[in-house]
């Protein structure tokens, strides 16, 4: 937030080296796949933020970045079945929670024509 990003990468990779209670490594693994993203580094993000994913699979912010990394790395379709997966699933909207299932039915038919 600062507009210090590079210099910060060192510091997220040294503390996960190091080891850290759950509650801070989840921030620093965000942060750190957030960060490269910023920079342009999308493959290295991606590997981040999938590994929290593993790691991590009921924090949902992990879901939402590796969505907009994804996108920087042309995998559209990806990205818009894990925000569309993630909004039907998270929402508490009324009219997103009444059309749910149609929602996660063509989260990865996108692209898919019916004739």
């Amino acid at each position: 937030m600062l507009g210090l990003e590079r210099e910060a990468v060192p510091y997220y990779e040294r503390s996960l080296s190091l080891g850290l209670p759950p509650e801070q490594r989840i921030g620093a693994l965000l942060g750190l796949g957030s960060t490269f993203r910023t920079l342009g580094e999308y493959a290295r993000s991606k590997e981040v933020l999938e590994q929290g994913v593993r790691e991590f699979p009921r924090q949902k912010e992990f879901q939402a970045f590796l969505a907009m990394t994804l996108h920087n790395l042309g995998e559209h379709s990806e990205a818009m079945k894990l925000l569309l997966t993630l909004l039907a699933e998270t929402s508490s909207d009324e009219g997103i929670g009444s059309y749910r299932k149609a929602i996660l039915y063509y989260s990865d038919k996108l692209e898919q024509v019916w004739e």
